[in-house]
């Protein structure tokens, strides 16, 4: 009996040691896998981007197809949310053209819009995860037009 019990104690938990290897391998893996992941993210962000640039885009031609102009650049995007002024009383305005509000970019900052644009009848334009001007990967601008 006396060995079923040594054997029983035995046999309850993991020693330090055990612990600390199992805790070297998880973190060995974390440092393989979080790098990769968190480009990945960086990746989607970029993505993001572009798709929310294309639907103001085609939200912004609605507008102009109804108004028979695009919004100024003191009216901005909002315009697609609410009437500019005394537009409801003309007729013309079929809004909202956004089924939520205006989105900021994926990094929490509002899009660039200028009426009339530099590259076309507008330009509309995110500057990216550092939020200046230029820049290359994750920090380049994202914009309508082609560069």
């Amino acid at each position: 009996m006396s060995r079923l019990r040594q054997f029983r104690s035995r046999s309850r938990g993991f020693t330090l040691l055990e612990l600390l290897v199992v805790m070297v391998i998880i973190g060995l893996l974390a440092g393989f896998v979080a790098p990769r992941y968190f480009a990945q993210v960086g990746k989607s962000q970029v993505k993001v981007a572009k798709a929310q640039i294309d639907a103001l885009d085609k939200a912004l031609d609605q507008f102009r197809l109804d108004m028979g102009r695009y919004p100024t650049s003191e009216e901005g995007l909002n315009a697609l949310q609410t009437a500019p002024g005394g537009a409801e009383t003309t007729g013309t305005w079929g809004g909202p053209y956004l089924k939520k509000g205006v989105p900021n970019d994926p990094w929490g900052r509002p899009y660039l819009y200028v009426s009339p644009g530099e590259h076309g009848e507008f330009d509309l334009s995110s500057l990216g995860k550092d939020g200046r001007p230029g820049g290359t990967g994750e920090d380049a601008d994202i914009t309508n037009w082609t560069n």
